[in-house]
C-alpha cells in the first residue's frame, strides 16, 4: 500500500503578492468573497486548508461599493458599548457615509473562520475609503 502524505507548504515555500481591488461600482457581495478568497489563498494551486498562504490585497474606493434592493436603508450594523440597553444600530447608507471601510471589512469578516486564523488574515487586508494608498511601495497587481 503507498503512503500517501499530505503536502502542507513550508513559510519558505510561500510567495505573497499584493492585489489592488477596486471597488467602484462593485457589489458588496460578490467582492467581498473575491476578497476572502485571495486572503484565504484559495486562488493558489497549493492552497491547504488551515495554512496561511493568501495574498495581501488593498482596497481602494471603498465608499463606492454598490448593493442591491433596500439594502441601504433596511441592513443595520449593531455595536454594543457593554453596559445595559447599550446596543446602537447604523443603517447601511448612514455607515457608508461616516465609515465606508468598515462596511467592507465586515462583510469580507463575515466570510472568515472566527478564530485566531481569521484574525491574521484580516491583517492582511487593507481598505482605503478613497483612491489614494500608502503601499505604491509593494507594487500591487490589479485584479483581473
Amino acid at each position: 500500500m503507498a503512503n500517501q502524505k499530505t503536502y502542507y507548504p513550508k513559510a519558505g515555500e510561500l510567495t505573497r503578492e499584493w492585489v489592488l481591488v477596486d471597488a467602484n461600482d462593485r457589489n458588496l457581495g460578490r467582492l467581498a468573497t473575491q476578497i476572502a478568497t485571495i486572503l484565504l489563498g484559495k486562488d493558489k494551486p497549493n492552497y491547504t486548508p488551515g495554512a496561511d498562504n493568501g495574498d495581501f490585497v488593498v482596497v481602494i474606493n471603498a465608499e463606492r461599493v454598490q448593493v442591491t434592493g433596500n439594502k441601504l436603508d433596511d441592513k443595520k450594523y449593531y455595536r454594543h458599548s457593554g453596559y445595559p440597553s447599550g446596543i446602537k444600530s447604523i443603517s447601511l447608507r448612514e455607515q457608508l457615509k461616516k465609515h465606508p471601510e468598515r462596511v467592507l471589512r465586515s462583510a469580507v469578516w463575515g466570510m472568515l473562520p472566527k478564530n485566531r486564523y481569521g484574525r491574521k488574515l484580516m491583517r492582511k487586508l487593507k481598505i482605503y475609503a478613497g483612491p489614494h494608498y500608502p503601499h505604491e511601495a509593494q507594487n500591487p497587481k490589479p485584479l483581473a
